[in-house]
């Protein structure tokens, strides 16, 4: 397990491969009993500083006495003021601290009302299969026109635990179409053009949905 002070190195989910791909660190400026308190992350490679919002998913790593790196998930619970910006993150439970690295989106099923338009004004409303932080499938009636590469405007209702609903906008792109027994057409999407705010609103119903999942 990390310990205080000690330096994380992770990146931030994102569909856009670029930002994936950047690499921050942080030191452990507070260890508590479900969490860690990091200072505010700074590229390794440019030296700025970087902003995180509630939910971002992290892929972590840390390096211990023996030169040895260790990868854990994790991603963002809040925030605290304490003379500095400190950003709580989750910690991992020991059996979840890996040698071997792993990163993916969280991906849940979920059938949320989504209305989409496609480049040639069409529009409809139809459901989702699941969602995600890199993107979403939908399921829809087999009349329209769907092919792979078509990109699309997409309002994605979500719905939050506190009983809140909001929209999210993003413009994705058909990675897939697949036509269903039933007659009706499955796409999955990713997304190609989404604002942080936007995508933080998935990537927290995404989050609450695996909290219930596991208490379950």
């Amino acid at each position: 397990m990390p310990k205080l002070n000690q330096m994380l190195h992770f990146q931030i989910a994102s569909s856009d491969e670029e930002e994936a791909s950047i690499e921050y660190k942080s030191r452990i400026a507070d260890d508590q009993e479900d969490g860690f308190l990091i200072e505010v992350p700074i590229s390794e490679k440019s030296g700025r500083y970087k902003r995180l919002f509630l939910g971002d998913e992290l892929s972590v790593y840390f390096i211990s006495e023996d030169g040895i790196k260790s990868f854990f998930d994790s991603h963002v619970l809040g925030f605290k003021e304490d003379g500095v910006k400190l950003i709580k993150i989750r910690k991992p439970e020991p059996d979840r601290i890996t040698k071997v690295q792993r990163r993916s989106f969280l991906r849940v099923p979920a059938e949320l009302e989504i209305a989409i338009k496609t480049a040639g004004n069409l529009r409809f409303v139809c459901e989702t299969d699941d969602v995600g932080g890199g993107g979403i499938s939908f399921i829809c009636d087999g009349k329209w026109p769907l092919s792979s590469g078509q990109q699309l405007e997409c309002w994605l209702l979500v719905p939050f635990k506190n009983g809140s609903i909001e929209h999210a906008f993003f413009k994705g792109e058909i990675v897939r179409v697949v036509e269903l027994d039933s007659g009706r057409k499955q796409a999955m999407i990713k997304y190609v053009s989404i604002n942080d705010s936007e995508r933080q609103k998935v990537i927290r119903y995404c989050f609450e949905k695996q909290l219930e999942y596991r208490n379950r």
